[in-house]
């Protein structure tokens, strides 16, 4: 096994890169070497930061001897196609959430990456956050007994961000549940053993101007007799940002006076003028997100087990005794988002996956599908395609 860094490529330099910045530059286990972006702007912007070779089609960089592992970081739609050609030629992969849009674009990649050998993960998601894993080792231990229900909610004015025309489109993997609720429902699944057995849900669509689904309530059970409620509202007025110490989404701290400032923006934009706003959030576009102050989140989460409650927040968890309480601090590190590259280390250096596998975001994936069909019909939707946790403390 090599000390030497990941040899990264990557695909795709709009926001998912962006948010992934801080990370690629703190943490000294990856080097950037590669990447791919139509925009020459930002392919520029990637090579003067990093020194790496800017491609302006993901054919030339898979055909990269350097690459050695590709982060895909476009839209939704791109990512069956991206995977194909990374996985036939060898390359390791970490692509962003979903992994796809469509089930069997989902089978396909699951497949393109076992016949090729490689690993796939499916992340940056929330379930990679730092309080998330250290409640799954609680929850392993057995200190606190067997988890009973898990109760999941989050509300943002996400609709209201500045989005192009495809992110409102449902068949194309807008709305909430594919970029949104699938954080949510891996977390869910991480903390109640990954094997989800039915869902039921109601969905809202609630704005003509943007019509796709920005909001759910789903219930979710699993085997081993434990249950999960899931809610997400993406039109909120509220933002129960509150409840978790004011810190946001991306561990900074919220300004308040910085309230209804998404809906703000979007009052005197039509459709090209917000995809334009769009584009001023990519890399080599001038905006980077400010240095976290806290790790990040994905909401209020409370893990009821049979001898305590967890609840877990930015800093940690609290955890509710028979008798007594006490807080498990987890610190921030310097690089953000640490677990990730701690899994991405793992598979490629010591042929370690992670629970996120290929397979793993697939069973996902099948649960946003399932809760849009529940809310159409009104039933109850069991699933077939899930899969358990493989947890390996090594990965942390």
């Amino acid at each position: 096994m090599t000390s030497e860094p990941i040899r990264l490529g990557v695909a795709g330099l709009g926001r998912a890169f962006v948010l992934m910045l801080r990370t690629f530059q703190n943490d000294p286990r990856v080097k950037l070497v590669a990447a791919a972006a139509p925009r020459a702007e930002s392919r520029a912007a990637f090579e003067a930061e990093f020194g790496g070779r800017g491609y302006s089609c993901v054919e030339e960089m898979a055909e990269d001897p350097e690459v050695e592992a590709v982060y895909i970081a476009t839209p939704h739609q791109m990512h069956a196609e991206h995977v194909a050609i990374f996985a036939a030629a060898g390359k390791h992969i970490l692509v962003d959430k979903p992994l796809s849009v469509t089930m069997e674009d989902a089978d396909m990649m699951v497949e393109a990456a076992r016949s090729a050998g490689v690993h796939l993960i499916v992340g940056p998601s929330h379930s990679f956050d730092p309080s998330v894993l250290h409640a799954r080792q609680i929850i392993e231990s057995g200190e606190f007994g067997a988890v009973r229900m898990v109760q999941a909610f989050n509300y943002t004015d996400f609709l209201y961000r500045p989005r192009r025309p495809e992110e409102l489109r449902t068949e194309e993997g807008g709305g909430v549940l594919f970029s949104q609720g699938v954080h949510q429902i891996d977390i869910v699944r991480l903390l109640c053993g990954g094997r989800a057995k039915n869902v039921t849900a109601m969905t809202g669509v609630w704005d003509r101007e943007r019509p796709t689904e920005g909001a759910y309530s789903a219930l979710m059970d699993f085997e081993g007799g434990s249950f999960a409620s899931l809610t997400y509202s993406g039109y909120a007025h509220f933002d129960s940002d509150i409840w978790m110490d004011n810190v946001a989404e991306l561990g900074g701290m919220k300004d308040p006076a910085k309230y209804g400032e998404a809906r703000r923006s979007l009052q005197t934009l039509d459709s090209a003028a917000e995809t334009k706003l769009k584009a001023t959030r990519t890399y080599g576009a001038g905006t980077v997100p400010p240095t976290a102050q806290n790790n990040e989140h994905f909401g209020p989460i409370l893990i009821l087990c049979d001898r305590a409650d967890l609840r877990l927040r930015p800093g940690g968890i609290d955890i509710f005794g028979d008798t007594e309480r006490q807080h498990i601090e987890v610190p921030l590190n310097a690089a953000p988002r640490k677990t990730v590259i701690d899994a991405l280390e793992a598979a490629v250096r010591k042929n370690i996956a992670p629970p996120q596998t290929a397979a793993w975001g697939r069973a996902s994936l099948e649960v946003c599908h399932a809760i849009l069909s529940s809310a159409e019909t009104g039933k109850k939707i069991p699933l077939a395609r899930q899969c358990g946790v493989k947890f390996q403390e090594e990965t942390l």
